[in-house]
């Protein structure tokens, strides 16, 4: 029941994580709920364990459909794996209480800004090309991955914020974009887990088939429906985040 309990869930997670990001709000509830014992750091291996192959099948899936620029994504992977592991370092020696305070207003004007600009997001006309764009991608790769490695929540969203906002892409453009820069912080993070012995590989293959059905599922559901559609789960995304975030700061 547990197994079907979280690949469920992984189904779900790999679903939201595909069509722009925030699968972690229902994957690592559910790992949570389900093995209330377990250590949480084992639980956050094995939500990775599953997430790294639904967000690198949705990167593959949205390569087929949309024009990825290659030469300045892969700079900005680098720097997004580079970034979580000093991020990852990082947080073994400074305790991060005080940005997890100050996460939710940080989502909250987030949210504001991108409900105040009703067209942001919905045309796609990058702002840079050539060695500019790989240079401001990899600004963004390097600092998005040292959050995701020293704190976490809403990796995605912020990467697809990033690129919507500073970029100039389109939200379609963005997700697609902002996928393989995930693959790259999931990796390092995995990799971290993993030799620290804090993954469950006996569940992970079941949950990693069910992520990637529902990457699947979320990249055609925003390819068919388009940047408009995405932009409306962003922000559902973002206010859940913003209630999780608060929640587990101020009131838990």
């Amino acid at each position: 029941m547990e197994l079907l309990i979280v690949s469920l869930a992984s189904l779900l997670a790999g679903m939201m994580d595909a069509i722009v990001g925030g699968g972690g709000l229902i994957l690592i509830p559910a790992l949570f709920a389900t093995f209330p014992g377990a250590a949480p750091a084992t639980l956050f291996g094995t939500n990775k364990s599953a997430a790294i192959w639904g967000t690198a099948f949705a990167t593959l899936q949205y390569s087929r459909k949309v024009v990825m620029p290659w030469r300045a994504l892969l700079p900005a992977a680098g720097a997004g794996l580079l970034g979580s592991l000093i991020g990852a370092w990082v947080v073994t020696q400074v305790d991060p209480a005080l940005f997890r305070k100050a996460l939710p207003v940080m989502m909250a004007a987030l949210l504001m800004y991108t409900l105040a600009k009703k067209d942001m997001g919905r045309t796609h006309a990058p702002r840079y090309a050539g060695a500019k764009q790989a240079w401001v991608g990899a600004a963004i790769g390097l600092t998005i991955g040292f959050y995701d490695g020293f704190f976490g929540p809403g990796t995605g969203s912020f990467l697809v914020f990033a690129y919507v906002r500073l970029m100039g892409y389109d939200f379609l453009n963005a997700t697609a974009s902002a996928k393989l820069i995930n693959v790259a912080t999931n990796f390092s993070a995995l990799v971290l887990f993993a030799i620290q012995g804090h993954v469950w590989w006996h569940l992970a293959l079941a949950m990693a088939v069910s992520n990637i059905i529902g990457s699947l599922i979320g990249t055609r559901l925003a390819m068919k429906h388009g940047s408009g559609f995405v932009r409306q789960v962003f922000i559902v995304v973002v206010l859940a985040l913003i209630c999780k975030t608060a929640y587990d700061t101020w009131l838990r």
